[in-house]
């Protein structure tokens, strides 16, 4: 089983670097990070937070580290020009030698959206954009030239060079909606869900009905889970914890409950756990402890 790490946007440069140089030496396979311009808010007003730019980010990791995929978890194609998308890709695919994963999403967050000025678009507008734009990337990443007409983007004789090392360069959909997941079925090489293995397992199941539909083999998709892990010294620890935090998405336990957890994914299916950092301690001393902590005593059982 594979194992990844993801890094809060809100980090300063030097604590992503040293981080991820630091899981890469420990044994971690990968390392994600989200492309977002601000935090979420709830009631979808914009707020600041120092938030890095994901693909400026990746590109310097792509150049300081030397073993560890690096993946964007997800670019929203609202938000991005899918002819700009594909060429980003290929560029730190080319600077990093092959270890690169592009994740795409449609998009959902308001607030960045209502910052920018750019439009959000209602749910089918937004995956029929999606759509497009994934098609898109995906033509324009394995093939000479591209040349698209639809209702949102026009593309015309499109170069996009040099190509990525990688033939074909992972495409990577974040999606649990019905449409999305045929989507994914039909152009991306992995995919991504989160929540507890009950919620996971659920929308892998959907998956598995959507590439039975797009004559896809569910076993050639790559599948991801992210929870939010918490990590506990006893069992009194966990029950404390369990009302104060997501019920769907949230995994608490001492390592070696975690252990069984993680089985649990595998047991379904899943071939890589996403272990986000958002949940693992306040500093970067107390979080690069904990990620030492799960590879130590949780992955190795896995590996």
């Amino acid at each position: 089983m594979f194992f990844s790490a993801w890094a809060n946007s809100a980090h300063s440069w030097t604590e992503v670097r040293d981080f991820v140089r630091a899981v890469e030496d420990m044994g971690w396979d990968g390392f994600w990070y989200a492309d977002h311009y601000m935090p979420n808010t709830p009631d979808g007003e914009p707020i600041g937070g120092n938030f890095h730019e994901c693909f400026s980010v990746l590109s310097a990791l792509a150049a300081t580290t030397s073993r560890v995929r690096l993946g964007s978890l997800v670019t929203p194609t609202t938000m991005n020009h899918p002819a700009l998308i594909a060429n980003r890709a290929a560029t730190i695919d080319q600077i990093s030698n092959g270890r690169f994963v592009l994740g795409m999403g449609a998009g959902w967050q308001v607030n960045e959206h209502k910052a920018f000025g750019i439009e959000l678009f209602d749910a089918k507008p937004r995956v029929d954009r999606f759509a497009e734009a994934i098609e898109i990337v995906a033509s324009m990443l394995s093939e000479d030239r591209t040349s698209f007409s639809g209702q949102h983007f026009t593309i015309t004789n499109a170069p996009c060079e040099p190509k990525p090392v990688q033939s074909p360069l992972p495409i990577l959909v974040g999606t649990g909606g019905t449409r999305m997941l045929r989507l994914t079925a039909r152009f991306a090489q992995e995919w991504n869900t989160w929540g507890t293995p009950e919620v996971a397992g659920s929308v892998l199941q959907k998956l598995r009905v959507a590439c039975e539909k797009e004559g896809r083999d569910f076993s050639t998709v790559r599948k991801s889970v992210q929870p939010l892990f918490f990590l506990v010294a006893d069992g009194a620890s966990a029950e404390k914890l369990r009302s104060l935090v997501p019920a769907d998405r949230s995994v608490i336990g001492t390592p070696s409950q975690l252990v069984d957890i993680v089985g649990e994914y595998k047991d379904l299916g899943f071939d890589e756990i996403c272990v986000p950092d958002f949940t693992l301690g306040q500093s970067a001393q107390e979080r690069l402890a904990n990620y030492t902590t799960f590879w130590n005593e949780v992955a190795v059982h896995f590996r």
